[in-house]
């Protein structure tokens, strides 16, 4: 340490109080691109703010007796012996400990509000209208139990859709969220473990936003408080937070960030580098999609920074050329042979299918309030959005003009306005091919002419929406942190208009519990192990009706056991037809009876078969070597199901909780 900063760590500061141990950095985005080197200390954290704001911030050790009355004290009136004490006073005279665990503590409280409902009862709740994501994610927190316990294979899996199987790298897997919640797969099941994913998913973003933030952003932690509280609520989170836990897993992308933007002032570039592999490698097993959208988020962002001000290229761009190029080949080599299985190993896809690539925002989605959130309106949203699980925008009229308003308040500020350049750029890209206003097509989006390109062809168009959702988090943190460093005479008034409209742009869109809706238990017949005497290492067990994207109850099963036994069908991506490197689609190849039984479930209908029909569904049946169809007692329209399957395979009897037709002697191949 030099003596300068030794001087520096040394010196006065209403946040540091009697903290002279915490040397944390304070840098900016600007100081980042600026090139600044070195921890700020404390004493210099006001002059290093002044940069991301839109104006000057007094210093402490430099303002006079009225302000730093008006600090200690809260109050613009120059009265030494007052004591009356404001709340953020008292917050500010924490330690930063104490202050982290306070903004932990609120966030996990607010995760478990939303979660409540699902707490009740894990296994026997889920989220209203769609079941499947749920049950697909149960399924590879099953997947994950049998890497660590049996050392499988992780990347692809004949445990369902067999014989065909499905390339897991191709779908979302969740390995790093999975295998770390194996004990607690084990001791309560898959169903637990996904409402804990959602639950730390929900609070972990927050709290890692908050973190970098207050560390490296602003230095009220006030400021970082609301802006990691919008990154990891916000009404675009807590529509993902009912079905997928990959989704709103986003606790490393702040560290990805900053430690993209540190790269531009590194000077140890190759360390950075792999530092910031290390998190790419991790989030790559989480999610992919939005690990995407952070690398093209912040190269939109520096683009946007110097596009204002060129002269940042000449200092940051060694750094960053050096860094990046060390992230690239440690990730590379990192991820070479999963990115290989995923793009060119059996079952791999090429692309979405045609419907989720035209998933896209109404503009007028910008402007209403999401559906889990106190204002919220699930009738009301049911055009604007592909789903409801898709609800990607959705500020609300007054966090809208609130964030205009904070970038026209704040305009001259060189961040400010890069992140309002990167917000609304993929707003923009978030409306998909077709741009529409409550439903009425209006003119064609740029994401037409991106659609197609590699990686942007398995991407869905409205989640662009997450990028703006978090630079809105950014914008609300600068707002709040410019009120904050004021002079005194401006202060309280700018405060309480700060206060005054964050309550009006975020209490209709605070948080609700999820809505939920309850599921059929895992059978009996299945959780007492009955089917164990019938179903060998090399059959399958055949839910009635087949798994598939509208009917996951069969995967469910097959998750409570750690996937001990095999299924056909199920609900997953995969190329069509069946053929390595076709176009994706949900679920596998066709099949008769699968078809057959879904309709037969859904309208109640028994059909008329002939023995054309029957002799080719036995075909499928000997094709997924069957060894016993499964019909729970309690399924919708069971007994029409039932008639179905006993004209295919002949009369069933009742064994527990379930119907059980045993056509091993069907589906022999040797027979």
């Amino acid at each position: 340490m030099t003596p300068a900063e030794s001087r520096a760590l040394s010196a006065p500061h209403r946040e540091a109080g009697n903290r002279p141990d915490e040397t944390v950095s304070h840098h900016t985005p600007a100081d980042a691109l600026v090139g600044s080197a070195g921890p700020v200390a404390p004493a210099m954290v006001p002059r290093v703010a002044e940069s991301a704001l839109a104006g000057p911030v007094a210093s402490p050790t430099s303002a006079p007796a009225a302000a730093r009355v008006d600090e200690e004290t809260g109050s613009g009136v120059e009265a030494p012996g007052r004591t009356r004490r404001l709340w953020w006073t008292g917050w500010t005279g924490w330690t930063r400990r104490r202050q982290d665990l306070a903004v932990g503590a609120l966030f996990l409280l607010a995760a478990l509000w939303v979660t409540s409902r699902l707490w009740l009862d894990p296994a026997g709740r889920v989220a209203s209208l769609y079941t499947g994501d749920p049950a697909q994610v149960q399924f590879f927190l099953a997947h994950s139990v049998r890497v660590v316990l049996h050392r499988e294979y992780p990347f692809y899996t004949e445990q369902f859709n067999y014989p065909d199987g499905v390339n897991l790298m191709a779908n979302t897997a969740v390995l790093a969220l999975g295998i770390p919640m194996v004990p607690v797969t084990l001791l309560f099941g898959p169903a637990v473990s996904f409402v804990v994913l959602v639950t730390l998913g929900l609070a972990g973003t927050a709290m890692a936003w908050y973190t970098v933030l207050s560390r490296h952003l602003v230095r009220t932690p006030l400021a970082a408080a609301v802006g990691g509280w919008f990154c990891g609520f916000s009404p675009a989170m807590l529509s993902h937070a009912s079905w997928h836990p990959n989704i709103i897993s986003q606790f490393l992308l702040p560290f990805i960030v900053w430690r993209v933007l540190a790269l531009t002032r590194s000077h140890r570039p190759v360390r950075d580098g792999v530092l910031l592999a290390l998190l790419v490698t991790a989030q790559a097993f989480i999610n992919e999609e939005i690990l995407l959208f952070t690398a093209m988020a912040c190269g939109v962002f520096l683009l946007a920074v110097l596009a204002q001000e060129p002269a940042r290229w000449s200092a940051a761009w060694r750094p960053l050329a050096a860094g990046l190029a060390a992230c690239a080949l440690l990730a590379g080599a990192l991820l070479a042979y999963p990115l290989y299985v995923q793009f060119a190993g059996p079952m791999a896809y090429h692309g979405l299918s045609d419907a989720v690539q035209d998933y896209g925002n109404d503009v007028a989605a910008f402007f209403a309030p999401g559906s889990p959130t106190l204002g919220g309106n699930q009738r009301a949203n049911i055009n604007l959005a592909p789903n409801y699980s898709e609800e990607n925008a959705f500020f609300g009229w007054s966090l809208s003009l609130l964030a205009v308003g904070v970038v026209v308040w704040l305009r001259r500020n060189l961040i400010v306005r890069a992140l309002a350049a990167t917000g609304g750029f993929f707003a923009v890209l978030s409306l998909g091919e077709r741009i529409s206003w409550w439903d009425r097509e209006l003119v064609t989006g740029p994401w037409q002419w991106l659609v197609h390109l590699p990686l942007l062809d398995a991407v869905v168009p409205t989640r662009f929406g997450l990028i703006t959702s978090v630079v809105v988090g950014l914008l609300i943190a600068l707002a709040v942190e410019r009120a904050w460093a004021l002079r005194p005479a401006d202060r309280r008034t700018v405060r309480k208009l700060v206060v005054a409209g964050l309550a009006f742009a975020l209490l209709p869109i605070a948080p609700m519990p999820l809505r939920m809706v309850s599921r059929p238990p895992v059978p009996e017949f299945i959780t007492a192990d009955r089917w164990r005497a019938y179903v060998g290492p090399d059959q399958t067990l055949v839910p009635v009706p087949v798994p598939s994207m509208g009917n996951t109850h069969g995967m469910r099963w097959a998750a409570a056991t750690n996937l001990d036994f095999k299924i056909p069908g199920g609900y997953f991506l995969a190329p069509r037809n069946g053929n390595t490197g076709d176009p994706g689609r949900f679920g596998g190849r066709p099949s008769g009876v699968g078809q057959l039984l879904e309709e037969v479930a859904t309208t109640g209908r028994t059909p008329k078969l002939d023995d054309r029909q029957r002799r080719r569904f036995m075909d499928e049946l000997r094709h997924w070597r069957a060894a016993i169809l499964v019909l729970p007692v309690r399924q919708q329209h069971v007994e029409p199901l039932r008639r179905t399957v006993e004209e295919l395979v002949g009369p069933g009897r009742q064994e527990l909780d379930v119907w059980v037709w045993d056509v091993r002697t069907l589906t022999d191949h040797s027979v």
